[in-house]
């Protein structure tokens, strides 16, 4: 679906109040999900997954089954908190440091003053915390939950809980509350036309170099993917 779609979709499953969870995929993703077939089962248990990551795009139409247009995980958020003022539909985050996730609630707050933030957590806890988090969540009673935990733990997490945390939208937002909160910025226009912003988000934070070499991987596997598929086959 296109942007303006996969808006309007997400907007009648909120009112619905349709319990709804949304993958926001990027290279990295599709990369855990070929090497670990748990990851995989998990992304495939999500109502919707959109296509954040430019290199996903490019895969899609490179292997002939091309996707509308990118989705991007942070626009997605803000075309939605669009579609919340006028409704008053109630947020939650969770994740990221306290310092982090406290600023992105304030900005979204003034940017949206009808929407209503009701709750937002630190990401660092553990499974032993889970209860807590969750009860926390439900007493909130939002319309709308938005998640930026490590990669390792984002996904799988809202699987597990979707249904306790009775949400009508659960989605996970990756570093998008670095940008809301301005810690980090958005790659400039020119960065994400050339699809070469996992090159700036790396230029802020070089820790996340280790991450990044799934990216040369997942464009190698697509490449050969796409070669297998295409390469006749011999005569018997």
């Amino acid at each position: 679906m296109s942007m303006d779609e996969t808006v309007d979709y997400l907007t009648v499953a909120i009112e619905q109040k349709r319990l709804t969870h949304v993958i926001t995929a990027n290279p990295i993703m599709v990369m855990s999900a070929v090497d670990d077939p748990k990851y995989a089962e998990m992304m495939k248990r999500a109502d919707l997954i959109v296509p954040d990551g430019a290199g996903v795009v490019w895969a899609a139409k490179f292997a002939g089954n091309p996707v509308t247009e990118r989705v991007t995980g942070i626009e997605l958020i803000n075309r939605l908190l669009q579609q919340g003022e006028p409704r008053r539909w109630r947020v939650y985050l969770l994740g990221t440091s306290q310092d982090i996730i406290d600023s992105a609630a304030e900005k979204l707050q003034l940017q949206y003053p009808q929407v209503r933030i009701v709750g937002s957590r630190n990401g660092f806890f553990g499974p032993e915390q889970d209860d807590e988090v969750i009860d926390a969540i439900r007493a909130a009673e939002p319309d709308l939950l938005f998640v930026a935990r490590g990669a390792e733990t984002q996904e799988p997490w809202i699987v597990k809980y979707k249904k306790r945390l009775g949400v009508p939208l659960v989605m996970g937002v990756g570093g998008s509350f670095d940008v809301i909160s301005g810690k980090l910025k958005r790659a400039p226009v020119l960065f994400q036309k050339l699809r070469l912003e996992w090159l700036f988000r790396l230029l802020q934070e070089p820790k996340r170099y280790k991450r990044m070499l799934a990216l040369p991987k997942f464009v190698v596997k697509v490449l050969r993917d796409k070669e297998n598929v295409t390469k006749p086959r011999a005569m018997p």
